[in-house]
């Protein structure tokens, strides 16, 4: 397959690319696009052919369910049976990078679902997601667009990287704003939801906007083999270079130590925080952004994971995150990356 690539630089001037684009989607053909988040592979929601195309390019579990994305929040009444909880988040969180879990109408085929009969909707932000999806007339599916189970696309690089000759058309709409993936939650009742995959939006912004927030336990921890992924990222390795990832717990200076020894004795790549470039070879280094500037690091994190797998490094080396506030989103990413490896120093 020709994959087609298109620069994005002035989007009011380019409808005619967009509408390509559209016309590739509408046909049942697959198009990498750029969003808040991460980039998207993307086809028509309502195509069981075009959601097997997205499986097989990204060589994705069939169970592991698609988010569809729309143009204007209301129009998730469509594809899904909504009710005054998601109106609430909507109007709070929408366009943004929020996912939310409802019931599916007849128009999603179960092949975008993985066979669930719930349907992951969302409104992203984006200037050029938005067209795209206005121009298509039809709701698009699509994970990130990534070979499965490798760091998510922050930038058309990655995508080109991963899927040319895997899709029709990639458009480079330069780099992500957020550098995560959306936040992700499930409808429980009125009032009432789970977080099922932490984001830019955070556990305490939900709870200003919905009565009752529960956080998943999938979200820290490992889902068994019996158990189905309700949202994407949940069950299968993700997030993931080739190299092993360890992430590293403790105080700051046993950290830092560690690191120093490490450097010393093996071929290891580290991402660490800026203040740390001081004490540590530049070799195989990776800052991701000032200790406690979340934001940066959550921007900058699979861009530098890709970076570090792209040397001869035997084995990644991060520092474990919090798990409040952004910092829960980067845990939930880095805990997958390092199948759940953690290393505690003292």
């Amino acid at each position: 397959m020709n994959t087609e690539i298109i620069k994005i630089t002035d989007l009011s001037a380019q409808d005619a690319d967009l509408s390509r684009a559209a016309d590739v989607i509408r046909a049942g053909g697959l198009v990498a696009f750029p969003t808040e988040t991460v980039y998207g592979l993307g086809g028509n929601a309502t195509d069981d052919g075009a959601a097997k195309k997205i499986y097989a390019a990204k060589g994705r579990p069939s169970d592991n369910p698609l988010i569809i994305h729309i143009a204007n929040p209301d129009d998730a009444d469509r594809y899904a049976v909504v009710n005054d909880t998601y109106r609430r988040l909507a109007k709070a969180f929408m366009p943004g990078p929020l996912t939310v879990i409802l019931p599916r109408r007849e128009i999603i085929p179960r092949s975008v679902t993985g066979g669930l009969d719930s349907v992951a909707v969302r409104c992203p932000s984006h200037p050029a997601a938005h067209r795209l999806i206005e121009l298509s007339g039809v709701p698009i599916a699509a994970p990130s667009a990534n070979l499965s189970g490798k760091p998510s696309p922050t930038c058309a690089e990655h995508v080109i990287q991963d899927l040319t000759g895997r899709v029709d058309m990639i458009l480079d709409g330069g780099d992500c704003e957020i550098g995560l993936e959306s936040t992700i939650v499930k409808v429980d009742g009125e009032d009432e939801i789970t977080l099922l995959r932490p984001g830019g939006i955070t556990y305490d912004a939900l709870c200003m906007a919905v009565g009752k927030v529960t956080i998943s336990p999938a979200v820290t921890r490992a889902l068994a083999e019996n158990e189905r992924p309700l949202s994407p990222g949940m069950k299968y390795r993700h997030y993931a270079p080739s190299a092993p990832v360890v992430l590293l717990s403790g105080a700051p200076e046993a950290v830092l130590a560690f690191l120093v020894d490490e450097q010393e004795s093996r071929r290891c790549a580290i991402l660490c925080y800026n203040e740390e470039t001081v004490r540590l070879k530049s070799n195989r280094l990776f800052p991701v952004g000032a200790r406690d500037d979340l934001a940066a690091q959550a921007q900058t994190l699979f861009r530098a994971l890709r970076s570090a797998d792209r040397t001869d490094a035997e084995i990644i080396y991060a520092h474990l995150p919090p798990q409040s506030g952004l910092g829960l989103a980067l845990y939930n990413r880095m805990i997958r990356a390092a199948a759940h490896t953690v290393r505690e120093l003292s």
